[in-house]
């Protein structure tokens, strides 16, 4: 399966949830989608049924293939601490999402373009994989001679939220990843423990 390239209003109607930002036509229709959408009675969700929506829900907020995941839930699987935290801080370090955390591009998609692109570096080094793995220490930045791409600056000037896992340097146009984000510090409207529990099955 290609990464879903569709209507992003209406897989965030599907999770009663803006998982992909500011929505103004999630505000609009924030009932599911479908003609019958605002009326239809919605039948009770079986326990597989809350587990199965909550993984494509994650899947969906950060952009990750099926097989991705689930590889990224093994890892998380081997590791100690809880499983469901470490699989969020696993996807929080992958380089798209900190390249979208930081600022530098204003959505995941924009950043996994620019990291394609070879717009991104680590470390004083070109990375051209999205799911690259960040580690604590890392310095991820803008190339050079990229540092004057349009999409870049405007999203930089733009940039409000900060996160404590990050620092950011404006001046360098790159920021560092500091440490793995506890739980309590991702945003993000996930119960990563219904996830462990599908994949435990």
């Amino acid at each position: 399966m290609a990464r879903y390239i569709g209507p992003k209003s209406r897989i965030a109607r599907k999770f009663r949830d803006p998982i992909f930002g500011p929505d103004k036509h999630y505000d609009k229709k924030s009932y599911p989608p479908g003609m019958h959408g605002q009326t239809k009675r919605r039948a009770k969700q079986s326990e597989y049924g809350s587990q199965l929506m909550e993984k494509q829900k994650a899947k969906y907020t950060y952009g990750i293939l099926e097989r991705q995941f689930k590889n990224i839930f093994l890892k998380a699987s081997r590791k100690k601490g809880i499983t469901g935290e470490v699989l969020l801080q696993l996807i929080e370090s992958r380089l798209d999402n900190v390249v979208y955390r930081l600022g530098i591009a204003p959505t995941r998609s924009a950043a996994r373009q620019l990291i394609g692109h070879r717009h991104i570096v680590v470390n004083g080094k070109v990375v051209n994989i999205p799911s690259f793995e960040v580690k604590p220490g890392d310095i991820i930045g803008v190339r050079e001679r990229s540092k004057s791409l349009e999409v870049i600056s405007e999203s930089v000037s733009s940039r409000s939220n900060a996160y404590p896992w990050l620092e950011w340097d404006e001046h360098q146009l790159a920021g560092k990843f500091m440490n793995y984000p506890g739980r309590a510090e991702i945003p993000e409207n996930i119960r990563e423990q219904l996830i462990v529990e599908l994949y435990s099955k």
